[in-house]
């Protein structure tokens, strides 16, 4: 990998890893494009594309980063300090429970699951392109029947587990952490903007998880000039990371997912038909 094919890599995870459009099915098919996936060795791929997303963390911690202090700040104050029952504690510190919650769906998955993950299934184009589209139209269901009446303030440590849940699923490519996320909470009844707020926080604990598990493991692949790559990438990721954070807030504030659903459905279809006329390999 030279450092244009890293720079590209790292814009394509910033600008889709908070967007629901899956950002693990966009480094693949890119991936696989350039002739950057080892079919032999496709763990190393999955160790690069979670690496990467340690630049996308480090732009979701700038952005929260004052939700994030007082969220830390009130969980240590009223857990650890004045030990305080649950049911008496502020917002912050409940928020710092469901953060919790919520993660442990996906660790427990995850690590179920690592082999099939690092595997060759989860970066075959079919899977990746049913995911796309299978997820679409369930986003779209969400966005017909949703409510939208739930604000941040609303969040309950149910409503964190079944988020935390739907998080798991994001371990089939093509189907999006935030994707997932946002999905479950609209079903849930919460306004797009919660959504996508509470699934950005929900994200932190996951990807730093994984990012600097498969850190540890890519050190096994790399050299100096590899390091050198990945270290672009992920600087290059959370700089477009922290735009498209600051994007999709906006732009939920007023105006539906369904923007995101056809994108979906078409590249779904895109990478179907390609994969299909032997365009790019499976």
């Amino acid at each position: 990998m030279n450092i244009l094919e890293a720079i590209i890599l790292g814009i394509i995870q910033g600008l889709t890893e908070f967007i629901p459009i899956s950002s693990t099915g966009h480094l693949t098919v890119a991936g696989k494009l350039m002739n950057l996936i080892s079919d032999v060795n496709p763990e190393r791929w999955t160790a690069f594309i979670a690496v990467i997303q340690l630049g996308t963390l480090l732009a979701v911690i700038i952005y929260f980063w004052k939700d994030l202090w007082l969220i830390l700040r009130d969980f240590i104050s009223e857990v650890l300090v004045k030990r305080k029952s649950f049911s008496s504690q502020s917002q912050n510190s409940l928020m710092g429970w469901y953060l919790v919650i919520a993660t442990i769906p996906v660790i427990i998955i995850g690590l179920g699951l690592k082999e099939m993950i690092e595997g060759a299934l989860t970066k075959n184009l079919y899977v990746i392109s049913g995911s796309l589209i299978i997820l679409a139209v369930i986003l779209a269901f969400a966005e017909k029947t949703g409510k939208f009446n739930r604000s941040y303030g609303d969040i309950k440590w149910y409503d964190a587990l079944l988020i935390g849940v739907a998080q798991s699923f994001a371990l089939i490519p093509g189907s999006s952490r935030s994707g997932t996320t946002i999905t479950a909470a609209i079903f849930l009844g919460f306004s797009r903007e919660t959504a996508a707020r509470f699934s950005f926080l929900m994200s932190i604990p996951a990807i730093a998880a994984s990012g600097l598990l498969q850190f540890y493991i890519a050190l096994n692949y790399i050299d100096s000039k590899g390091l050198i790559t990945l270290i672009v990438a992920t600087i290059i990721s959370g700089i477009f990371g922290y735009l498209s954070i600051e994007f999709l807030l906006r732009y939920l504030k007023n105006k539906t997912t369904f923007i995101f659903i056809i994108y979906r459905i078409v590249i779904g279809v895109i990478i179907l038909v390609i994969v299909y006329n032997g365009i790019i390999k499976p």
